[in-house]
């Protein structure tokens, strides 16, 4: 197999089902397998596996979350390029393999590229071209954005995986400071660009903004308790600067983040079985790495 191409879903039939059929188009299957994780899906998704037999499937009746969902599958796959895509994104390179395979051949110590994500619902792709940047941009950078991305297979089984203690939202943050703890770099390049197809204003409607930002600042906690040496300082900051961003100028927000308060503590013993400190020197260098904009 020449790639391996990795999906988690949970409800949102009709946008599983456009990657699928773009992706049909797209990459040759006897070189390239495609895996989809259903993630306790209440909807009609399952019957898509009647539909698209050439997709490697794998349901869980019970939703274990995105993260939990990724460390299963991300092991199954055959391939040593692992490209990660939201159920929700889809790539607008035709060629999105050739480059992939040419960044990897060309920087042999990158362990993760980050692709370009261009946010938004467009009538075409042509339209969601437009959007993207016109000039080529490759840099090292400290994370990655999981709607589009890949990754060596042999860097990722040197890592714990995906955390199965992160359910949505920082999962990335975490296999992203493993691998540069084991000495491999990420390198954006948006040589590959990702539509990633949200609609953010419906995503404010449904108050979606209140639900990332109660999974982020649990998670960011959990974060800093598992690979940091000395985590008290950073999660100190973190629910500082949240408390005067958030909770003391919105009541929604404000009720999110006393109650992530009274989970986070109850979960501190069990997150601290995972707790695997990173050396001092490996966060200096990511801090001084370019970020991307989530």
């Amino acid at each position: 197999m020449e790639a391996s191409i990795l999906i988690v879903s949970k409800n949102r039939r009709e946008d599983l089902f456009k990657t699928l059929h773009i992706l049909d188009s797209l990459i040759d299957k006897t070189q390239v397998e495609v895996l989809v994780f259903l993630d306790g899906c209440t909807d009609d998704s399952v019957g898509l596996q009647n539909e698209l037999t050439w997709v490697r499937w794998f349901v869980s009746p019970k939703s274990i979350g995105a993260s939990a969902a990724r460390h299963r599958i991300y092991p199954l796959a055959v391939s040593e390029i692992l490209i990660g895509l939201d159920d929700d994104a889809h790539p607008l390179n035709e060629d999105f393999l050739f480059k992939i395979e040419t960044l990897f051949k060309k920087y042999p110590n990158v362990g993760i590229i980050a692709l370009e994500e261009i946010k938004g619902i467009y009538p075409s792709d042509i339209e969601a071209l437009k959007e993207a940047e016109s000039e080529k941009k490759e840099f090292l950078s400290s994370e990655f954005i999981g709607c589009g991305f890949a990754i060596r297979k042999s860097v990722y089984n040197q890592t714990n995986g995906f955390p199965v203690w992160i359910d949505i939202y920082g999962e990335e943050s975490c296999l992203s400071i493993e691998v540069l703890a084991k000495g491999f770099d990420i390198l954006y390049s948006n040589e590959i660009k990702v539509n990633h197809r949200v609609n953010r204003e419906q995503r404010k409607l449904v108050k979606q903004n209140y639900f990332r930002f109660g999974r982020q600042l649990k998670n960011a906690t959990y974060y800093f308790l598992v690979y940091y040496p000395f985590p008290l300082m950073s999660i100190l900051k973190l629910y500082w600067h949240n408390l005067k961003k958030y909770a003391l100028s919105d009541f929604g927000y404000c009720k999110i983040y006393f109650k992530t308060i009274f989970v986070v503590s109850i979960h501190i013993p069990k997150i601290l079985k995972y707790r695997n400190p990173i050396d001092k020197n490996v966060i200096v260098k990511m801090r001084k790495l370019s970020s991307l904009k989530f």
